[in-house]
């Protein structure tokens, strides 16, 4: 989109995508008008337009950022040499240190996939798929080594994705046990349940 002489659409982008999530996680994305992110931004709700096409464009760029991040990092990380259970105990480390530092951003993720249109949708899900299919290599390798016994590893994978997402919406620093706790307890609920 043009963008009028002098925007500081570098400042103007970042806060308007960061003020949204916050309201979408806060509200929920059907309760947030563009009239309250420009609020937050400190804009016109018509100056909005000059960085997003819309609310769902926005929504959908906030989601697809999440994902591409996560896989980015992923990728990143991925001991794809070492045996199976280290890549288990490193995946289950992984998501759990990724999500912790992205609230706001995995909340929206989960909460506001009904309010895509189909076609940001099946983005989103072919995204989501790509990841799911990272784990799932890991328990059919372990399997092939003998170090694991799944009956599907495709449910495997999005149980203990599930799983291992849910700690986003309880722990808190500062609690009874601390995140590198949380993560050793969950790392060997994660090995019990591939009957590693």
């Amino acid at each position: 989109m043009a963008r009028k002489p002098g925007s500081r659409a570098e400042i103007t982008g970042p806060r308007l995508r960061a003020a949204a999530l916050r309201l979408f996680a806060r509200h929920g994305f059907a309760a947030v008008s563009m009239r309250q992110i420009a609020a937050e931004v400190g804009v016109q709700a018509g100056a909005l337009y000059q960085y997003i096409d819309d609310k769902q464009g926005l929504l959908f760029d906030l989601m697809r950022s999440h994902m591409d991040d996560l896989l980015a990092d992923w990728a990143a990380s991925n001991p794809p040499a070492a045996p199976a259970s280290a890549r288990l105990e490193h995946f289950a480390r992984f998501h759990i240190r990724f999500h912790h530092e992205r609230a706001d951003a995995v909340f929206v993720s989960y909460m506001e996939l009904r309010n895509l249109t189909p076609a940001h949708f099946a983005v989103i899900e072919g995204l989501r798929r790509r990841y799911e299919t990272e784990l799932e290599a890991i328990l059919r390798a372990g399997q092939d080594e003998g170090s694991m016994a799944l009956p599907d590893t495709k449910l495997a994978a999005m149980a203990l994705i599930a799983m291992l997402t849910g700690v986003n919406t309880w722990f808190r620093e500062g609690g009874r046990l601390s995140r590198a706790r949380v993560e050793d307890i969950y790392v060997d609920m994660v090995r019990k349940a591939v009957g590693g």
